[in-house]
């Protein structure tokens, strides 16, 4: 494969993982070359080859847009079906969480080498936005900056590769995010969202101080407070769920009142 070709596919896969949208305008040139590594006249050559396909438009003056949007369409058609069972299954979240640790072990190992300011800007950014979402006490807004803070992590992380695939989890990642800080918080918000705060604190602190081991070690403990939790309350629902189904003469009486 020609380099401006392999530069292509880097720049499609930077579109889909960023989930720039049609009218949405790329970073400058100079940016580009430092995120993929290459040199400013293989970005230059590649951006035109977009824009000659019609994924791309210039404007003269004001930088690159994206035209259209690229589809990635065995990793959406492998993810989509997902979603639905985790709708009809709530337990399949335990798959999802086993999947993000085994994603973000590497994303914030490698992000945490490989993360440039704007990254290191971009991640701080999300995290800020996370906690004024908890603050205002906007569930779901929260949720969303939650999933866009280890997505920011992924993209920091300059694998092409990890990073689409997290995309491409993006929808169920989020849906199970959303679930479990409801059930979460609803189980002890105060100190839930104290636990959850600290927990994504450290593991940015790692990323931004360059180090990889504790990085790593953060999004472990994260994901395994997470799981933890979650299977404590739903072993707590299912014992309710059962002294309910207990018939009438098993019930424990209280004490006539005298």
């Amino acid at each position: 494969m020609r380099l401006a070709d392999h530069v292509v596919e880097k720049l499609l896969a930077l579109v889909q993982a960023r989930g720039l949208q049609p009218g949405q305008r790329l970073p400058a040139e100079r940016q580009l070359a430092l995120e993929l590594g290459v040199s400013r006249t293989s970005v230059r050559e590649a951006l035109q080859k977009l824009i000659s396909q019609g994924v791309l438009s210039a404007r003269r003056g004001d930088g690159t847009y994206v035209q259209t949007v690229p589809s990635a369409d065995w990793l959406q058609e492998a993810m989509g079906p997902l979603a639905g069972l985790i709708e009809s299954d709530p337990n399949y979240r335990y798959d999802v969480l086993e999947t993000r640790h085994a994603l973000e072990s590497s994303t914030a190992w490698l992000a945490a080498q490989r993360a440039t300011a704007q990254d290191k800007e971009r991640i701080q950014r999300c995290f800020d936005v996370m906690i004024d979402h908890q603050q205002s006490g906007h569930a779901e807004l929260a949720a969303r900056a939650d999933a866009q803070f280890h997505l920011a992590i992924a993209e920091a992380s300059h694998n092409l590769v990890l990073v689409q695939v997290m995309q491409s989890l993006f929808t169920v990642v989020l849906s199970t995010v959303e679930r479990n800080r409801h059930d979460m918080f609803r189980l002890s918000a105060p100190v839930t969202l104290q636990q959850l705060t600290v927990q994504h604190q450290s593991l940015m602190q790692a990323i931004l101080e360059g180090d990889p081991q504790r990085a790593r070690a953060c999004i472990g403990e994260h994901l395994e407070h997470v799981r933890h939790t979650i299977q404590q309350m739903d072993e707590e629902r299912a014992r309710r769920e059962r002294s309910m189904r207990l018939p009438a003469e098993l019930m424990p009486s209280l004490p006539a009142a005298r």
